[in-house]
């Protein structure tokens, strides 16, 4: 799909280029404000929306070897953490464009490799101190009670970074002001008002954890081994000849001193409530579906544990989405059990088989005659007939009919579970008989109902006994759907539990079917954020402190690189021997500026894609203030931590009501943003050696020439 064109300067290093164009087309993804686009099909004309790095990159044609590995960065990302791909497709630009820029000033390869390298492991070194612990947030949580309204929040606030929004649509300022003014209380279902959560709670305050808690220099320590332990992927290029360690970029003197008495330490995230609001980036809808299926989890665990105090795990492998298209916004829900769509043929079947317990078989693989598991895939070519008479070609599979409804009759089974295909003709076969057939059922789905009923996996049908089938498994319908939408709905869904199975599955519904994947993937990254919060128990300050955190360390990284390389400047014919080394000191301020323009790029769009600015370059000078104000105090660590303190002050909140102090924060899981920051500076590095291995004489490496020799179609 042609969706952008840019001119491409063939004499430089193309590779870079072509990432700082694709990277382009997502720049209106960053941030919780997003403007969707609109993807069309130009074979059958169909339409969807998309909101996410993975979806836009899924529709471009990526057919070079560039578009190609950021395509593979991206779903690398993706897979993993499902979050951090719209960071990681920015940085990929503003990096690629930071590289070229010292290329065009004449820095070596091998030391922009080195620095940027550097500089990136410094900055992850340094966001430690950003780190607030999460611990113990179900502790207080009554089984019986809904963690509490999450929609008291509509509201998330970082010092950097002012989100009035819902679903990603701005709110209007005055319906903040008349929120703000009444008293923040939020209600659990018995009505009783529940106590206004404090994000920051003094470490006076709150009850010393010996066993899980961390010192900063601890998680320093962990963080700087990890980093250490990283290698270049190019091991063999003649560009990553390295310096040795007394070459390393050196942090600030006595940087580590000035903010230690304010680390986060001092400070840790107790309440459920806090922690889903500070990570759901304004998209509250999809956060809240989230909630219910934590409770849900919450109360089975509870009801399966008993007496034993086993810590709570959110799992999100036991939770599911069912897209239903069609219907309005107020159908989602989130339910115990499993919930899939059926052919409405089998409405009379459904009928006859609720509200009874029945006995389930479950396939690990396809359901068809010729299926064979791995390694026992018998040749096409080759068919089996009988010597005493001459069979009908298509007599082998209704004899395997056969004996598969025998079967089934034998051991009294009336659904069968599927995790692959399933023969169209069994599943007729089987509707006659007052049989249910369920194919492309997810693993963890088959696994959960082998938990739960007592059933064992099979790989075929033909091995079923006795102690193989489950039972106590349930079928319903989903709910009943009103006249006036039933005609919109594409077949059937019901709803397949039984007790004590450890599965949910988050049903979203939306008028729009073009809606429906944007929706899905919204879902999805606000569960991982969640999960992955409570997993590593640790979150990062959000609303861009990281961020800035990171672009204040560079940039006075910087300043002292500069003044020190002036000072070896000045004699470095005389006092040292070693042309890289004295290069080095010569180029290192220039890469570090470089690398920090590109956090400031980031900053810049972030904060203008929440439209509290009419241009980007109002935006930048908003970050230069600050920025400044943290160098001067001389622990941007310590400048964040104050300007979080005060939020409620109206330094950040100008026209809105100081109230709004009380609305939690926003917050940033860990290792997923740390990994898109590193995985977007490994492509860009890539890509630049690549170019450079493969582009030799002057002509071709000189890249001051203007001339367009060819374009880039997205």
């Amino acid at each position: 799909m042609v969706m952008a064109c840019r001119v491409i300067n063939k004499r430089r290093h193309m590779g870079l280029q072509q990432l700082s164009s694709f990277a382009e087309t997502g720049r209106t993804f960053l941030g919780p404000v997003k403007s969707s686009k609109f993807i069309i099909d130009e074979e059958c004309h169909e339409s969807v929306l998309i909101s996410s790095t993975v979806r836009l990159l899924e529709s471009l044609d990526l057919t070079s070897a560039v578009g190609q590995l950021l395509s593979e960065a991206v779903r690398a990302q993706n897979n993993t953490y499902r979050t951090g791909t719209s960071t990681l497709l920015f940085l990929v630009g503003a990096w690629s464009s930071a590289a070229e820029e010292c290329l065009h000033m004449g820095v070596p390869v091998s030391l922009i490799v080195s620095v940027m390298s550097e500089g990136l492991n410094s900055c992850i070194e340094e966001v430690v101190s950003l780190e607030v612990p999460v611990h113990h947030v179900f502790d207080h949580i009554d089984n019986t009670k809904t963690f509490s309204g999450l929609e008291t929040f509509s509201v998330s606030l970082g010092p950097f970074l002012q989100i009035p929004s819902d679903t990603g649509l701005m709110q209007k300022e005055h319906d903040l002001k008349d929120v703000a003014p009444q008293p923040l209380t939020i209600h659990n279902l018995s009505g009783r008002p529940v106590k206004s959560p404090q994000l920051f709670r003094p470490q006076a305050k709150v009850e010393a954890d010996t066993n899980t808690s961390q010192t900063p220099q601890t998680l320093k320590n962990s963080l700087l081994a990890d980093t250490c332990c990283r290698k270049s992927v190019l091991i063999h290029s003649r560009h990553l000849n390295r310096t040795d360690n007394s070459q390393q970029i050196s942090k600030p003197d006595g940087f580590l001193e000035q903010h230690g008495a304010a680390t986060p330490q001092a400070y840790r995230c107790n309440d459920l409530v806090e922690l889903e609001v500070g990570l759901s980036h304004g998209d509250d809808s999809s956060m809240k579906l989230v909630e219910a299926a934590a409770q849900l989890q919450y109360q089975n665990a509870r009801t399966q544990q008993g007496s034993c105090a086993m810590p709570f795990m959110f799992d999100i492998s036991r939770i599911f989405t069912c897209c239903l298209p069609g219907l309005p916004e107020s159908f989602s829900c989130v339910c115990p059990g499993y919930i899939t769509v059926v052919s409405t043929s089998s409405t009379t079947l459904i009928k006859e088989l609720q509200n009874q317990p029945i006995r389930v078989v479950l396939i690990e693989g396809d359901l068809t005659e010729n299926y064979r598991h791995l390694g026992f895939n018998k040749s096409a070519n080759i068919k089996t007939v009988l010597e005493s008479m001459k069979l009908p070609q298509d007599s082998s599979e209704e004899l395997w009919i056969n004996r598969v409804l025998e079967i089934l009759i034998k051991f009294n089974v009336n659904l069968i579970l599927a995790q692959g295909n399933v023969s169209e003709h069994l599943i007729e076969k089987c509707t006659h008989s007052k049989r249910l057939v369920i194919g492309s059922v997810n693993g963890n789905v088959m696994q959960a109902f082998a938990e739960a009923s007592g059933a064992v996996q099979l790989a075929y049908i033909t091995q079923v006994d006795e102690n193989c089938v489950g039972n106590g498994v349930c079928v319903t319908f989903w709910r009943s759907i009103p006249l006036d939408v039933v005609d919109t709905v594409d077949g059937m869904a019901i709803m397949l539990k039984t007790e004590g199975i450890n599965l949910v599955t988050v049903v979203l519904t939306s008028p729009v079917t073009a809606h429906m994947q944007s929706k899905e993937d919204r879902f999805w990254t606000c569960a991982s954020r969640l999960c992955y919060a409570l997993k590593e128990q640790k979150v990062f300050l959000g609303g861009g402190a990281v961020e800035f955190l990171c672009l204040s360390h560079l940039q006075i990284l910087a300043e002292q690189s500069l003044s020190k390389g002036n000072q070896a400047c000045s004699g470095w014919l005389h006092n040292t021997s070693s042309w890289l080394a004295s290069s080095l000191a010569l180029y290192r301020p220039t890469v570090l500026q470089c690398l920090a323009n590109g956090w400031h790029k980031y900053l810049s769009t972030l904060i203008y894609n929440t439209a509290n600015y009419s241009s980007e370059f109002e935006a930048s000078t908003f970050i230069q203030h600050h920025l400044q104000n943290a160098i001067d105090s001389g622990s941007p660590s310590s400048y964040i931590l104050s300007e979080y303190s005060k939020l409620n002050s109206g330094i950040f909140n100008s026209g809105i009501s100081n109230k709004l102090g009380q609305i939690p924060r926003v917050y940033d899981i860990v290792t997923p943003k740390i990994e898109a920051w590193r995985r977007a500076l490994d492509l860009v590095l890539l890509v630049l050696q690549t170019d450079s291995e493969i582009i030799t004489g002057l002509g071709h490496t000189e890249i001051n020439s203007q001339v367009p020799e060819g374009f880039l179609f997205l």
